[in-house]
């Protein structure tokens, strides 16, 4: 209903790609000029992320996995050591740690809130801990001032164990920015503010690439940018010290193999996409901060809880309108997401914590041991937010949710 009249029956789904004329062309350019694997688009798409992050180089790879599972590589984590991720996110914050034969430890969240319980980050620091991995969960920055201070009063634990980390002489900070392109946080660009950064281009994002990543991160002192990358390359293509438009250059075939490495390099059918998308990002990014705006005006005053996407301190990249309906049941929960499914409206839920899934199940988590990741997640549900959403489609989800909550709350 809206003032009175029947709204008619839509069909709206969760988060479709926005896709133009200008993804279309790129990519058929790409097909037609005969070069689709990794090539000059992939690394114009590179040049543009670092600069819009203000970072001096990026690395886009198949997939935001592949960018933490890179970046842990190359700063030497494996055996022996250790790596702490909130609870509540989904598994790729997690996996991985267990890809690069690292411990993870497991914290959870605060009450009541999303972000992992800093107090709890704290306690579990030991000598073996390398890295921490924060989640910009919804494309909402973590309070990495906390962050940061916590790894300088550990700094006394920390030992190194190559290169990069005596650099550092620290715990790294890898962030989770898979939702967080194009988000900041005290007037810095995510991306430029942890150590590392993994962003995520998959199909569902903000920005999309269809599947694909990039890796950013902070310049270290008696490190070059330019060795990380290259190392990257190597990590991303085989250990093939040339890539394949290296060796297109006449009489260049010639290279070698410095290690039996891996495969996870992004296409410049991608790469392509990811030009296009770049050139409409700041609309689409402004489009999704008015539907957060109304949606917020219709659900805070029912006391719906919602994330804090804007305020003076940072700006969300609005990714994610999680909410949570106070005082329901999780079978409740499921009943108000089947209601809005019959109406049309696809809604979902971010996430099930980690010790939830049979993957962390056994690996020793237990849930109990989670309380707070478990009471966020209890209530919670994911509104459909993204820019192919008309206005008359907002108007449809919020009347349509606050008519099936009302039996709720």
């Amino acid at each position: 209903f809206r003032g009175g009249v029947i709204l008619k029956h839509k069909n709206i789904p969760f988060s479709p790609p926005d896709m133009s004329e200008d993804e279309i062309n790129e990519v058929a350019d790409t097909l037609r000029n005969g070069w689709i694997t990794t090539g000059p688009k992939v690394k114009e798409f590179e040049r543009q992320i670092a600069e819009f992050v203000g970072v001096n180089k990026a690395v886009c790879l198949n997939s935001q996995t592949a960018c933490a599972e890179m970046a842990l590589r190359v700063l030497g984590v494996g055996e022996g050591d250790e790596v702490i991720v909130p609870a509540y996110t989904y598994t790729a914050s997690a996996s991985v740690v267990c890809h690069v034969g690292a411990k993870l430890v497991l914290v959870d969240v605060q009450k009541d809130n999303l972000e992992m319980d800093y107090d709890a980050l704290e306690k579990a620091i030991t000598e073996k801990t390398k890295v921490i991995i924060p989640v910009d969960l919804g494309g909402v920055p973590c309070d990495y001032d906390r962050i940061y201070e916590i790894i300088e009063k550990k700094k006394h634990l920390f030992k190194p164990s190559n290169k990069i980390q005596e650099a550092m002489g620290r715990i790294s900070v890898n962030a989770d920015t898979a939702h967080a392109f194009g988000a900041s946080w005290h007037g810095k660009m995510c991306g430029s503010i942890a150590d590392f950064s993994s962003f995520s281009f998959h199909a569902v994002k903000n920005l999309t690439t269809a599947e694909g990543g990039a890796l950013t991160w902070r310049s270290i002192e008696g490190i070059d940018d330019e060795e990380i990358y290259k190392e990257l390359q190597l990590l991303s293509l085989h250990g093939q010290s040339k890539d394949a438009l290296a060796k297109t250059k006449l009489g260049a075939w010639e290279y070698d193999v410095v290690a039996p490495l891996y495969k996870c390099n992004m296409t410049d059918i991608m790469g392509g996409i990811g030009l296009a998308q770049m050139r409409r990002y700041p609309e689409m990014l402004k489009k999704r901060k008015e539907i957060i705006e109304r949606y917020n005006e219709a659900f805070t005053p029912l006391g719906v809880e919602v994330l804090n996407h804007y305020d003076e301190n940072h700006q969300s990249s609005g990714h994610l309108y999680l909410t949570r309906v106070p005082n329901i049941t999780g079978d409740q929960r499921n009943d108000i997401i089947t209601k809005m499914a019959e109406r049309g409206i696809a809604s979902n839920v971010h996430y099930k914590p980690l010790p939830l899934l049979t993957a962390y199940k056994n690996l020793g988590f237990d849930i109990k041991d989670y309380p707070n990741a478990y009471n966020q997640f209890i209530n919670e549900i994911t509104l459909p937010l993204h820019t192919k959403l008309s206005d008359e489609d907002v108007d449809y989800i919020i009347e349509n949710y606050i008519d099936i909550m009302k039996g709720y709350i």
